[in-house]
């Protein structure tokens, strides 16, 4: 699986393309729909996954939807393999898409390179804690795709985590 990186709007969210063969699905859709579809070319749109719906990551969705035909959550193809952890905390809807075939996730705004998210624009830290608990299970050699910035492992996360649990 390939896996392009748009990095989109004043906030600069990380959207992301995930293409295998001639279909792809995007995830958290932020400002810029042109960038978008042009990072999309000739392939087959089979899904859109959102991590949370601050706008940053949702700007484009309406069109999205619109012009590929499609549903949030939800992929018409079933070689995109993957799994939705709920990860409640930076806001009370956000979720992790994690492709276990591929040892990546997508975290949105939950977990960033040396960081997580703010718990004060509709999450809290109790959440967050929790989530990051949750967390603890799954391998250290994950890597982590945010909402913003560069990508991590989650091992390298875990190391941080003692200081929000």
């Amino acid at each position: 699986m390939e896996i392009k990186t748009i990095v989109v709007g004043p906030l600069e969210t990380n959207c992301y393309i995930l293409k295998t063969d001639d279909k792809c699905i995007i995830i958290d859709p932020g400002d810029d729909f042109f960038k978008i579809k042009k990072a999309v070319g000739n392939k087959q749109v089979v899904g859109c996954l959102v991590t949370h719906f601050h706008q940053d990551h949702i700007s484009a969705l309406e069109e999205v939807i619109s012009f590929y035909n499609i549903e949030i959550n939800k992929v018409k193809d079933s070689q995109f393999k993957f799994e939705i952890i709920e990860t409640p905390g930076h806001t009370f809807d956000s979720r992790t898409f994690y492709f276990p075939e591929e040892k990546i996730m997508f975290c949105g705004d939950f977990i960033f390179k040396n960081g997580i998210g703010r718990t004060d624009l509709g999450g809290n830290i109790h959440d967050m804690s929790n989530s990051l608990q949750d967390m603890q299970k799954y391998d250290d050699d994950i890597i982590l795709y945010p909402g913003h910035g560069e990508p991590t492992t989650l091992g390298q996360e875990k190391k941080n985590f003692y200081l929000y649990i």
